[in-house]
């Protein structure tokens, strides 16, 4: 009951807002967050078949958008304790954008829909690795991922939204996630999920509303229905149930160099322009029930708080996005209740660094998940020290025809928590229809 009249409630509210406020502005798509983002916005995004004789433009143009993609993730651990084994993971996402204030002038509204078909295998599984050498793979399945309803209200200050995505595609998501292979760097950070906040491609039903009180300070809260396992729950996504218990996330960020309202959940080639950066602080709230080592019974409520800072260190030239990046996360949950109860990452981007006509980004990261080494509830393995280590070095490069690809090696120590090393070498690709 509480659950309902939340929803009721929220839905009122936009539909209100919809109706009476005359201060929105046009939807820029870059404005839309969500998984899987590449590294350009809708209108200087490549794509294979073209611009459809200037069909997709005037679709654009009029608030229509449409992206259908391939990425995958070719992974070989070439060394380590397991037998070496090639693992290929899959994915094939389809989006349509729709921006009813130049379809319908409507002021400030818009609608975004996505699913995915995705497959193949999970090299972390295989290795037992905390840290996933692929930021997409997951599990096999084909369904429809995330749709929500947005109002943009007051000159962009107010923005409202509901329907079914993802927390982590918002809450703990890296900036610069398309230059990484690691998960922990090209989604969310790893240990998101001890609390049960839900990811794509199984997102469930949520409410967001985000407040923009200065030009360069946000602040957002939503509401998610955590479920320990909603491929279950919703297997083809068509189905939203709020099942679970109502989650709470709050984050709030400060972005030197760009507005708030223009933010994304990742970024651009187009928005590294400049000493830009993303300051995020942020926390999670699950009031159900966990197991735990301080008590023979599952006990009441997790949390987690994290902060991620990113930030243009130096640039060849301020109207340009040649240079250097840094970024760095961490976050932190009660030791008693998750076994990997702290993440670090650390990632450093070179930005064009080669005299070349083509676009390309090097990318070097490393990732430290700390272990709680006396959680033996439900995960029967000792772990012999208490951190996996984790670095990655990859290449990006983007050939001519929208095609994206990113040879990587990295190199993981203490795997899972034992005395077990590997390295692994493979590379990413993606191209844009």
């Amino acid at each position: 009951m509480r659950h309902s009249l939340l929803w009721k409630c929220f839905f009122f509210a936009m539909v209100s807002c919809a109706a009476t406020s005359a201060w929105s502005q046009s939807i820029d798509d870059s404005l839309s967050g969500g998984a899987d983002h590449g590294e350009h916005s809708a209108e200087q995004q490549p794509h294979l078949l073209g611009d459809w004789g200037g069909a997709r433009t005037r679709l654009l143009n009029r608030g229509v958008k449409f992206d259908l993609y391939y990425k995958s993730d070719w992974l070989w651990n070439v060394s380590g304790a397991k037998e070496e084994r090639l693992a290929v993971w899959d994915r094939v996402r389809g989006t349509v954008d729709l921006d009813f204030s130049r379809l319908t002038h409507t002021p400030g509204l818009s609608f975004h829909i996505t699913a995915l078909w995705q497959g193949g295998g999970n090299l972390g599984t295989y290795l037992g690795t905390i840290t996933g050498p692929s930021g997409i793979a997951s599990q096999n399945t084909c369904r429809l991922d995330s749709w929500w309803l947005e109002k943009r209200a007051f000159d962009q200050r107010l923005i409202m939204r509901a329907g079914q995505f993802a927390a982590q595609d918002f809450y703990g998501s890296q900036l610069f996630a398309p230059s990484f292979i690691f998960e922990p760097l090209q989604y969310a950070l790893g240990n998101l999920s001890s609390t049960n906040e839900d990811f794509d491609p199984p997102s469930t039903p949520a409410a967001e509303v985000r407040v923009i009180p200065a030009t360069h300070l946000y602040i957002k809260y939503m509401v998610s229905a955590a479920q320990q396992n909603p491929y279950a729950y919703n297997p083809t996504g068509f189905v939203p149930q709020f099942r679970g218990d109502a989650m709470s996330l709050s984050e709030i960020g400060y972005s030197p160099g760009r507005k708030a309202s223009a933010l994304r959940s990742t970024d651009t080639v187009e928005t590294r322009k400049g000493y830009v950066g993303l300051y995020q602080f942020g926390g999670v709230y699950n009031p159900g029930k966990f197991a735990s080592t301080s008590s023979p019974n599952p006990v009441s409520g997790n949390y987690l708080i994290y902060g991620i800072a990113s930030q243009a260190l130096y640039r060849a030239n301020p109207d340009t996005d040649r240079g250097i990046d840094l970024s760095i996360g961490t976050d932190w949950t009660p030791a008693d209740r998750s076994r990997n109860n702290q993440d670090l990452t650390v990632a450093v981007r070179l930005n064009e660094p080669l005299s070349i006509g083509l676009h390309h980004t090097i990318g070097i990261a490393y990732v430290r998940a700390g272990i709680n080494q006396s959680f033996p509830v439900s995960f029967p393995v000792t772990s012999a020290h208490p951190a996996e280590h984790a670095f990655e070095a990859n290449f990006l490069l983007e050939l001519p025809h929208a095609v994206v690809l990113q040879p990587v090696l990295q190199y993981y120590v203490n795997t899972g928590g034992s005395s077990a090393n590997a390295l692994v070498i493979g590379f990413h690709t993606k191209i844009d229809f």
